[in-house]
């Protein structure tokens, strides 16, 4: 179909607001009393409490309230309750906060944490989730059979193990002995951080008729406030949950972080506000960051590249506490294979407590990681029987109609990996005989595929509210968190082509406030485009159902002789017999001057349809509501002598359903490739023997920076669209980040052949590897 307004360039709403400095974040809030407060943090990695004495904080001018973890013993875990506000008995990372002080300034509050005494008692840490998972290895968590669980959350009582996710399809002994080839692999990547630009920020204010109000850089309010009432057993009605402007989440803003700490600050200054901002030091030691995994893959293959089984095992450091990293071992384990179909599969994935800062959602959802161990196992298995790599891969891609490890059918539009394949091969000159060195530089070519789905409940569920103006505009509010993504513009675009109406006659609401906007789940998943979009369609309808029943009478006419464009409602057939917009927006007005109906508000909803839960033993179910599908191409430059890597070029191909804003999504593509590529060659938590992270800061962690930005993006949009998705779309959210550092490897291998197993792939690292093989 042709349409007015999608599948154009529209800049972003937000645009200039952001640009200009006019958007509020909730770090540019002031509040009339408002109190800053300081966390202490543990020097130990796993050492017990013996005892706080707060008494030199007490009397010292201007602090207003001091809590230790035995005034805060509320659990807290969006999958697995295991999270107290501040540390109770003992403490599990280093950065760990284990007492708060809210004062009249940031000052005071660090000066009172210097007078607050704290004794510990060392106990054995475990710090290598291999290790954490044998007997005998220092428990985290000793009670973990108490903590309450969601049902498709396995801990095992009395371990580290969190969460034991099982999969299993098909035969695979019986796979393997088929097999003429068996290729085994072990991969490895630790833990790294978000770097978001805003830093964790929260405002709470508990008032003594028991409202509770947060104002919080958060990915998800609804969240934030059902795990609060949950938690601190508060009514939700009670709760209100304020979200402006987030300056970038990527997963790890996504449930509940400091919120509790702040409200319960606030109960104890009679009321006040209080105020956190977490220093980046803080974001690094103290917040959450994306989980480290290693993976152990067997593959069963044939001569003729057909694959006949896999037993994978993915083992997740989870850190300290579970928090989203228990269902991320879950969304792995039912994705386990990758896009490929294999017909014998078996699938162990394990999310295992250490004394590490405690891993949570980060930008593809576990996909990344998994997909590092896979794409570079299909290059070496590729390599073992002699098969071009893109010919192996295609030759076992999950189309249409194929059974994924989960036992699920996909779907005959859900989407082409084999064409997002082919067109990244073209766009990187795959198969072209090319000099391999260039002025002393080793050149070589990768290539990896990708897919994902959300990770969300079966009864995930959003909505929206469309409401026509007096003056014939139309104001959207969604549930939905803006952090970057741009979402907000696309739905203004869908307002346009329903209303056919130019987009600067809609706004959507830009803060979120869980008493007044539409509730929606969370913005995770990649969810947001797919099922809030189809919420704001829905509303949109509702929209113009109403004015249409409101012309019909004014006009006396059927309803659906009815058209809606350029801000009026008129007859198909002759379009000079209608109204304006305005004239229906808050009722219509008969000629003797009785209004009949009423303000005209639009409702929608969307709840993920074909869900199932997953069988405990075995996997098998219907986990996902949308696969998307990619795959990316890379071509590298490997100096043989420092082992420096330069990426000269990244084409990303995605499946997308539909197009919405081409300019949005190759914002999305490029920002996602330069996130990726930190992680692929730079990112890395580094600890030293006890515990303590060594790098904790923007100069000692590198991310990506303009020199180290490819030569050149190629982003492919690959249009196969879906039934059930607004106009086909599908949406992109984490994946242009998902796939890349298996491709870079691979890519390396080629210019070198070295195999990287571990990430990040550094130059120290690649040059170790090339002086050990004697490349030259």
């Amino acid at each position: 179909m042709k349409y007015s307004y999608l599948g154009r360039d529209v800049e972003r709403v937000d645009a200039v607001e952001k640009v200009a400095g006019s958007a509020v974040y909730t770090g540019d809030i002031r509040l009339p009393g408002m109190l800053h407060a300081k966390i202490l943090k543990s020097p130990h990695a796993h050492a017990r409490i013996v005892g706080i004495d707060i008494s030199g904080v007490e009397n010292l001018p201007g602090v207003r309230a001091v809590i230790t973890g035995s005034e805060a013993k509320y659990h807290f875990g969006i999958y697995l309750s295991d999270k107290t506000v501040l540390a109770v008995d003992k403490v599990r990372h280093v950065g760990e906060p284990v007492a708060a002080v809210a004062a009249d300034t940031e000052e005071i509050a660090e000066e009172a944490l210097e007078l607050i005494k704290v004794r510990y008692e060392e106990l054995p840490a475990v710090f290598d989730q291999r290790e954490a998972m044998k007997e005998g290895a220092p428990l985290v968590h000793e009670n973990l059979h108490e903590y309450k669980h969601a049902p498709y959350i396995f801990p095992k009582p009395h371990t580290n193990i969190a969460s034991h996710f099982k999969l299993r399809k098909g035969d695979v002994e019986r796979g393997f002995a088929e097999a003429d080839f068996i290729v085994e692999n072990e991969f490895y990547q630790p833990q790294v951080h978000h770097v978001q630009m805003e830093t964790h920020t929260s405002i709470g204010q508990w008032l003594p008729n028991g409202q509770i109000n947060v104002w919080t850089s958060a990915q998800s309010p609804f969240a934030v406030r059902h795990l609060l009432s949950v938690g601190l057993g508060v009514p939700i009605h009670k709760i209100n949950v304020h979200v402006p402007y987030v300056g970038g989440g990527f997963g790890g803003k996504a449930g509940l972080h400091w919120e509790p700490l702040v409200v319960l600050l606030s109960r104890k200054a009679g009321g006040r506000p209080v105020k956190l901002v977490m220093s980046r030091e803080e974001q690094f030691r103290t917040v959450a960051v994306r989980q480290g995994m290693y993976a152990r893959i067997k593959t069963g293959v044939k001569r003729d590249g057909k694959i006949t089984a896999e037993e994978i095992e993915y083992i997740w450091d989870t850190g300290a506490y579970a928090d989203y990293a228990v269902n991320i071992g879950r969304a792995a384990g039912y994705s386990c294979t990758g896009p490929y179909e294999v017909p014998n599969v078996k699938c162990d994935s394990y999310t295992v407590y250490t004394n590490h800062p405690y891993g949570t959602a980060y930008r593809g959802f576990g996909c990344p990681e998994l997909l590092w161990a896979i794409e570079r196992q299909m290059d070496m298995v590729a390599r073992k029987i002699g098969m071009d790599p893109v010919e192996f891969r295609l030759k076992n891609a999950a189309l249409p109609g194929r059974i994924t490890a989960s036992g699920e059918k996909l779907r005959d539009d859900a989407g082409r990996v084999d064409q997002c394949i082919k067109a990244v091969a073209e766009a990187i000159g795959w198969g072209r005989k090319e000099p391999r060195q260039i002025n002393g530089k080793l050149r070589g070519k990768g290539i990896a595929a990708l897919w994902k789905a959300p990770a969300m409940p079966s009864f995930a569920s959003s909505s929206a509210i469309a409401k026509l103006n007096e003056d014939g505009t139309v104001t959207l509010s969604i549930g939905l968190i803006e952090m970057g993504q741009g979402t907000p513009t696309v739905f203004v675009q869908m307002a346009a082509e329903e209303l056919q109406m130019p987009v600067d006659r809609i706004k959507v609401v830009s803060k979120r406030e869980t008493d007044y906007s539409p509730y929606s789940w969370q913005t995770v998943a990649s969810r947001g485009t797919f099922m809030d979009g189809n919420a704001v369609l829905q509303a949109l309808k509702d929209l113009k159902r109403q004015v249409k029943a409101t012309a019909a009478q004014l006009l006396g006419m059927p309803e659906d002789s009815l058209e809606i464009a350029d801000g009026r409602v008129f007859v198909g057939r002759e379009p000079e017999r209608g109204l304006t917009l305005a004239a229906v927006a808050t009722c219509g007005v008969l000629p003797d001057g009785r209004g009949i109906r009423g303000p005209i508000v639009g409702y929608g909803y969307y709840t993920a349809e074909g869900l199932t839960n997953l069988d405990p033993e075995t996997g098998q179910g219907l986990p996902a509501l949308v696969w998307t599908f990619g795959a990316q191409g890379v071509e590298v430059e490997v100096d043989p002598e420092t082992g420096e890597v330069r990426v000269l070029k990244v084409a990303t191909a995605l499946d997308l359903g539909k197009a919405l804003n081409p300019l949005l999504l190759k914002g999305q593509i490029c920002g996602g490739v330069v996130q990726a590529l930190g992680q692929a060659l730079f990112e890395d938590y580094i600890f030293d023997e006890k515990g303590a992270l060594l790098n904790n800061n923007l100069t000692d962690y590198k991310i990506p920076r303009a020199p180290d930005i490819p030569d050149e993006f190629v982003p492919i949009m690959i249009e196969n669209p879906q039934s059930n998705g607004p106009y086909g779309a599908r949406g992109i959210g984490e994946h242009p980040t998902i796939s890349l550092q298996p491709a870079i490897a691979n890519a390396i291998y080629n210019a070198t052949g070295v195999d990287i197993y571990e990430l990040p792939m550094t130059k120290e690292k690649v040059w170790k590897a090339l002086k050990k093989s004697e490349v030259k």
